[in-house]
């Protein structure tokens, strides 16, 4: 049984002794530390607040949003997430079956302090997880992580007496309320959606992207969506993770329906892979340079991924004059930051996750597909052969990268930043390396490639990404730097 205390939130397997595993005693523990966090901030700001007392700030009760994904755990959690709220005092927007982004949504626009997101994201059923948001909607930052993790082990948590007990308000129309923003932004157009007449497949892994995605669609105007795995049973109907060797279920369905496209999501539904009408796979880290194409044609800026996301998006921002990509670690909230610091118009990791800060800054299959689309049908209309423009042909048009991602499981006796440290120091001394980023594990930039390894922030293991024009190259290049390891 594995429990992980990271960036990325609280994550662990269902069951086992209290401490090893996401036990409801540690839920309980960690969502009243959670809630001990943001009471202090809250009293922090107002008490700097000339207009109000000192009593008035005291009084204010905090609201957080609750949100979760299909999971078979997920019931549970979420009785004990807001059972726990309320008895530390704290009212609950209580959303139930819904998304990451979109509970990220609920945040913004429901005036909330904060959210948790329960949800594993791509890992198999029997994990589960607390993502934690700040006010802004946004993942909170290491710091406040290792602030809630310390008050998590410490006595300073203190519950509400009888009268003031946290009241709960159920709303379950956040992902149409989602569903109406992502309609209403300028770049997305659904009249053009719809004259393409699209023929889309879903795979939801049977959870809430089944809710959200096939919705979603038929408010665009596609013509027809086949769903597959669309019913949020928690019985996921493969492994969960979108990548290639998961997905030959929606690549037969694409080619047997005759689809134009096929999307997956994961089963918080802020990763987004796509499928071609060929039942190829348009590739995981195409989403982001697809829609940042787009982007940047309407509204150029500066682009942002993580250290481990494909050139692709550099070489893609780089035809735009005057427009700069910069890497961020990898961990979304470190690409939001430096989304922000930069002051991009796009960006996201290269694993689907697109990131468009004109609706909020969190990953978001549901903008991504959006966007996707709009940019398929507005390309289609160029094309003078009346079926439009085929995905397949799309992606050619953006630089070929081969990705090749390996990982090593760690064992207790691995020194891993030794290690690390001596790889880099390796690599700093080889005059044939155009750089060496040490910001997150090591990146080592070679001139027709790059290998990037780091300790993963949600498993225990050392993944190992290289990528250059051709698999083979990629292998040799992860095979050079492993030698050396």
């Amino acid at each position: 049984m594995s429990l992980i205390k990271s960036i990325s939130g609280i994550r662990g397997t269902i069951g086992g002794p209290a401490g090893e595993g996401l036990t409801p005693i540690d839920v309980v523990k960690f969502t009243s530390a959670f809630a001990t966090f943001l009471k202090s901030k809250s009293q922090k700001v107002e008490e700097s607040k000339s207009t109000r007392s000192l009593d008035d700030s005291k009084s204010r009760r905090l609201k957080i949003a609750v949100g979760r994904d299909a999971r078979l755990s997920g019931a549970m959690v979420d009785r004990l997430v807001v059972g726990t709220l309320q008895g530390m005092g704290v009212d609950v927007l209580e959303t139930g079956l819904s998304t990451t982004p979109t509970t990220e949504m609920t945040v913004i626009d429901g005036h909330c302090d904060g959210g948790i997101i329960i949800t594993a994201s791509h890992n198999p059923k029997h994990w589960n997880a607390l993502k934690l948001l700040n006010s802004k909607g946004e993942f909170i930052s290491d710091a406040e992580g290792k602030e809630v993790l310390r008050l998590a082990e410490s006595p300073d948590i203190n519950y509400a007496e009888v009268d003031e007990l946290g009241q709960v308000t159920v709303e379950e129309d956040w992902i149409d309320r989602h569903i109406e923003r992502v309609l209403g932004l300028e770049l997305v157009d659904a009249e053009a959606i719809k004259k393409a007449n699209f023929k889309v497949a879903v795979d939801a892994v049977n959870s809430t992207g089944g809710l959200a995605i096939p919705r979603l669609l038929r408010r665009l105007g596609v013509e027809l969506v086949v769903e597959l795995n669309c019913e949020p049973t928690g019985h996921f109907a493969h492994n969960p993770e979108p990548i290639p060797q998961n997905l030959t279920q929606i690549s037969d369905c694409v080619r047997e329906n005759g689809c134009d496209l096929g999307i997956v999501v994961d089963p918080d539904v802020d990763r987004l892979a796509l499928v071609c009408e060929t039942g190829e796979m348009f590739g995981e880290e195409y989403t982001l340079v697809s829609v940042a194409d787009y982007v940047l044609q309407h509204t150029p800026g500066n682009t942002v991924s993580n250290l481990s996301s494909s050139r692709a998006l550099r070489d893609v921002t780089r035809r735009y004059a005057g427009c700069e990509y910069n890497a961020a670690a990898v961990g979304e909230v470190n690409v939001t930051t430096l989304m922000r610091e930069s002051g991009a118009v796009i960006g996201g990791e290269g694993n689907g996750g697109v990131i468009y800060p004109a609706l909020h800054y969190g990953r978001d299959a549901l903008v991504g597909v959006a966007l996707f689309l709009t940019l398929l049908a507005k390309e289609g209309q160029k094309v003078k052969e009346s079926k439009g423009l085929k995905v397949s042909e799309l992606k050619k048009r953006y630089p070929e990268y081969i990705i090749s991602k390996n990982r090593k499981d760690l064992t207790p006796d691995m020194d891993v930043d030794a290690l690390l440290a001596k790889v880099a120091a390796f690599y700093k001394a080889d005059t044939g390396v155009e750089k060496v980023t040490t910001i997150d594990g090591v990146k080592i930039d070679f001139a027709d490639g790059w290998v990037h390894l780091r300790k993963s922030n949600t498993e225990p293991i050392i993944r190992i990404y290289s990528e250059a024009a051709t698999e083979a190259r990629a292998n040799e290049l992860a095979q050079q730097v492993m030698q050396q390891i």
